[in-house]
């Protein structure tokens, strides 16, 4: 395209505008060097070259600063302002580029060259086209955009000199400068319309997405006030009647928005809370409604405690308040380190594994041991008791059909936790009932499989809820009342009774300190010293525990706390005498065993609830018929020993010098005094045995010795349990010599030395050694 000749003008810089040919601007025009342009345009030929400025903030422009391309105007109206201001109105004319800048006379004064207009004797059948082309698209935009009046469009449509077109357009739609610079430096008029339909094209397409998002904004904005508009009016209506209940409504809706609860869950709540806005308030459905979302909503849905395991951290907890049970510590220590492993790539891993079950006699400290491993873990701890429950409803819930219901107490103890991850201990598993009214043994099932409590269902609230990252724990006194299946999913951990020494230990280090500090006292203002302690715990308990010792102790304080207000002395020193004096006569004596030897009278050892106890069998033989008789409150199984010794020892009564009709002649007749006290096992097999063959012999029995063992008709002696247990009974009744089963030498070597040398144990594995032993002549010699 050919450019015409350089020309030159005044050259008029704008700053953030451009004008197009072939249209109008009004400005107003402050910088000196552009009021001297106007001036110096409106004394030649009212032309101006306006071209537009880079950036804005640039007070004296230099070319470089400036766009190449640029719009020739002429000034059309000039209108001069206060402060040597003036007010211009200019109309574009043609299109130029700028060559030079220079100033005249304090004006500024551009060499340029013109871009030559169309000449409509050159429209070509392409022009025309692009032309037709433009204008439908032109029309496509402003429908789709409803941006552009009625009257423009009309004159766009009356256009046919494309440069007049593609003016027109641009300065009425594009909006970004750079664009409409764009277009306005393409000096080849084909390409202008191309440039100009493709911008076209694509705003009809940005207009028409607008469209859509403004409809759908619109839409929402209409309901939301729609939405707002019918609560304020329910509001108001309420507030008319004096209805409280949709505010209470609204505010379990808030909450439940801000609680994380399941997807099931979630959807219960919302169709509870909906069908309670519809209820009349005062129903009693009305009562029903609430406490079941309230239920739901205090749960502590998605709140964990950080689980702190370090195992120095957990060792020095566990010794805080737990003197010896070493073993049992270990496990624990063994378990917490287990799970910092399967924690440390992944914290939220559940609590998959065996659940731990301590099983001791009373007052051993299986509570508080449970309580320490939740402090050493750092979390929440939660306690149910077991015993004495019969009914499957404590652990799962009664269902919302019956009045007053409510969920089971695992439910409960979570949400009084406060976390979903505390440890539960259930205390008393051994405890609970199984007849008529319920199972609640196997209710316990799911509870304790990780496998199955992930999603654990009371029948209160009918929803999942997680429970796999609870730490469940549970005690027992003994394992004979827990159900297979049930102590299938446990891992015993056995907490045995505490010796002389671990009594007299903790009584130093814990007992007294605490019931010092619980009754007011000063610290170490009562002293006993180890003979005091070993005083009291041999002359006023008698337990595997430390419970009675405990109540003990603290008889002695407050007794001497009367003697510190009497006296005003500040400490009180416990011995011996005073002792006595404060507790009275000793209650437990240590009869001299061994010294008298009897007939038919055998030191037995049993393994009971509250710990270990020796058991006198005392066995009469007199003429008779041949009855048999066993009495003492015995169990079947106890029964049973007493006729496989009788058989034992028929079979053997040769051997004895006993003639073959002696159990026809005679009435024999067992008892195990204490009459009152139920008893059952079979380790009291070896004790009747031996006090059979005295009675029929009349040999005398060692009473300084005591004996445990299950017997065979075959004459071997089984082991059995409670090793520990029976040994500290045969301690405190002042035995000195011990028969026990030969497979429980094992057992006997995990004891403390100051337990096994305090004996002379005989180990045995035939009813014949036992009688040798036993009896203070020699037998013959067989089975």
């Amino acid at each position: 395209m050919k450019k015409e000749q350089v020309t030159r003008m005044p050259l008029m810089p704008l700053r953030g505008m451009m004008i197009f040919p072939h249209t109008v601007l009004h400005f107003d025009v402050g910088r000196v060097q552009s009021v001297a342009a106007v001036e110096r345009a409106m004394l030649m030929d009212r032309r101006l070259f306006m071209v537009t400025q880079k950036e804005i903030d640039v007070e004296m422009p230099t070319l470089g600063d400036m766009y190449e391309a640029g719009t020739i105007a002429e000034v059309r109206q000039v209108l001069h302002l206060p402060g040597n201001n003036l007010r211009v109105l200019v109309e574009g004319v043609g299109r130029g580029f700028l060559i030079s800048l220079q100033t005249e006379e304090g004006a500024w004064v551009a060499e340029l060259e013109s871009i030559p207009a169309f000449d409509m004797a050159e429209l070509t059948p392409d022009i025309s086209a692009l032309i037709r082309l433009t204008k439908e698209y032109f029309e496509n935009f402003a429908q789709s955009s409803g941006r552009i009046s009625a009257d423009l469009l009309r004159l766009v449509k009356q256009i046919e000199e494309p440069d007049t077109l593609v003016d027109t357009i641009a300065s009425n739609v594009m909006n970004e400068l750079f664009d409409k610079q764009d277009m306005l430096a393409e000096a080849d008029h084909t390409n202008r319309l191309e440039k100009m339909c493709m911008f076209l094209a694509k705003e009809t397409q940005m207009a028409g997405i607008e469209k859509m998002v403004q409809l759908r904004v619109k839409m929402q904005i209409d309901k939301n006030q729609k939405d707002y508009y019918l609560r304020e009016q329910l509001k108001v209506i309420q507030e008319e009647l004096g209805d409280e209940d949709m505010e209470q409504v609204d505010e379990m809706r808030a909450k439940m928005e801000k609680t994380p609860l399941n997807d099931e869950a979630r959807e219960k709540v919302e169709k509870e809370l909906d069908r309670l806005a519809r209820t009349a308030p005062g129903t009693p459905e009305t009562t029903v409604s609430e406490n079941y979302i309230q239920w739901i909503l205090d749960l502590p849905w998605g709140k964990y405690t950080k689980d702190r395991i370090a195992l120095s951290r957990a060792r020095r907890i566990l010794d805080e308040d737990h003197y010896g049970m070493d073993k049992v510590k270990e496990r624990i220590i063994e378990f917490l380190a287990v799970r910092s492993m399967r924690t440390k790539d992944d914290p939220d891993q559940s609590m998959k594994g065996s659940i731990l079950c301590f099983v001791g006699p009373p007052g051993v400290g299986k509570t508080s041991i449970v309580k320490a491993i939740a402090r050493a873990m750092d979390r929440k701890f939660v306690q149910m008791s077991l015993g004495g429950v019969r009914d499957e409803a404590e652990i799962f819930g009664h269902r919302r059909t019956y009045i007053g219901a409510i969920p089971g107490r695992i439910i409960s103890g979570i949400k009084q936790a406060g976390t979903m991850n505390p440890v539960f201990l259930f205390d008393e598993i051994d405890k609970m009932g199984h007849d008529f009214r319920g199972d609640p043994a196997s209710a316990m099932l799911e509870v304790l499989d990780s496998e199955q409590n992930n999603h654990f269902r009371d029948h209160y609230l009918e929803i999942p809820f997680d429970l796999s990252r609870v730490m469940f724990v549970t005690t027992a006194n003994t394992v004979g009342e827990i159900p297979a299946p049930l102590l299938d999913r446990m891992e015993i951990i056995e907490v045995t009774s505490y010796t002389e020494e671990e009594k007299l230990q903790i009584a130093k280090k814990h007992l007294l300190k605490r019931q010092i500090k619980e009754n007011g006292l000063p610290a170490r203002s009562v002293r006993m010293n180890n003979d005091s302690f070993r005083f009291v715990i041999e002359g006023y308990t008698r337990e595997a525990g430390v419970r009675t010792l405990t109540r003990t102790l603290a008889s002695i304080v407050r007794k001497a706390a009367v003697e510190m207000l009497d006296t005003g002395a500040a400490t009180v020193s416990v011995n011996k005498e005073k002792a006595r004096k404060y507790l009275g006569p000793e209650r437990f004596h240590r009869d001299p065993l061994g010294n008298k030897p009897a007939i038919g009278v055998v030191n037995g050892l049993a393994y009971t609830e509250v710990g270990g106890e020796m058991l006198a069998v005392e066995c009469v033989v007199m003429p008779g018929t041949g009855k048999f008789s066993l009495t003492g409150q015995l169990g079947d199984v106890m029964k049973e020993s007493g006729q496989a010794a009788l058989s034992w020892v028929r079979a053997h009564s040769k051997k004895f010098g006993l003639a073959d009709d002696f159990s026809l002649k005679n009435d024999i007749h067992i008892h195990v005094p204490e009459g009152a006290v139920p008893k059952d096992g079979p380790s009291a097999g070896v004790t009747m045995a031996t006090a059979l063959v005295s009675a029929l012999t009349q040999r005398e029995v060692r009473q300084g010795l005591a004996m445990t063992g299950e017997i065979t008709l075959a004459g071997r002696v089984l082991p059995i349990g409670g090793v520990k247990e029976k040994l500290l009974a045969a301690f405190r009744a002042g035995i000195d010599m011990l028969c026990l089963p030969e497979d429980n030498k094992r057992d006997v070597q995990e004891l403390p030395e100051e337990i096994r040398g305090r004996f002379d144990i005989r180990y045995v594995s035939r009813i014949r050694q036992v009688v040798e032993i036993a009896l203070e002549e020699e037998t013959h010699d067989g089975d």
